[in-house]
């Protein structure tokens, strides 16, 4: 299969993390290739790929590689939101700015938090001869 078009690369994702707290692949992003990709599928690929079409859910093999395409970016930017959240909170945490806790201390915590919220509520919305 031949794909001509636009492609984005990883360093442009990363640049889009590090630029902003809300990164956003946009067009802006992409340029033009100089040339067309080959690319091979396994058979099991291609029976995937002509059942997708066979269905409806594609018109052509390239609407079908698109759209991978597009979840792989939608998945890598997930990834490095995820990175840059833990490089902010490890900066949070060298800067005294945060505490570490582990999950078991944080969920204990959650719970007795919202315990006491509960009975402070109660407490509060008694009404007499109930």
């Amino acid at each position: 299969m031949e794909l001509t078009g636009f492609s984005t690369t990883l360093d442009d994702v990363g640049a889009a993390v590090a630029s902003g707290p809300t990164p956003r692949l946009t067009r802006v992003f992409l340029r033009p290739t100089l040339k067309p990709m080959e690319v091979a599928f396994t058979p099991d690929q291609k029976a995937f790929i002509r059942k997708g079409i066979e269905i409806g859910r594609f018109h052509s093999e390239e609407d079908a590689v698109q759209e991978a395409l597009l979840l792989w970016e939608e998945r890598e930017r997930r990834r490095l939101e995820i990175l840059a959240a833990v490089d902010q909170s490890d900066a949070s945490l060298a800067s005294g700015r945060g505490r570490r806790g582990t999950p078991r201390e944080e969920a204990q915590q959650l719970a007795a938090d919202v315990k006491d919220r509960g009975l402070a509520r109660l407490a509060t919305d008694k009404i007499p001869g109930r």
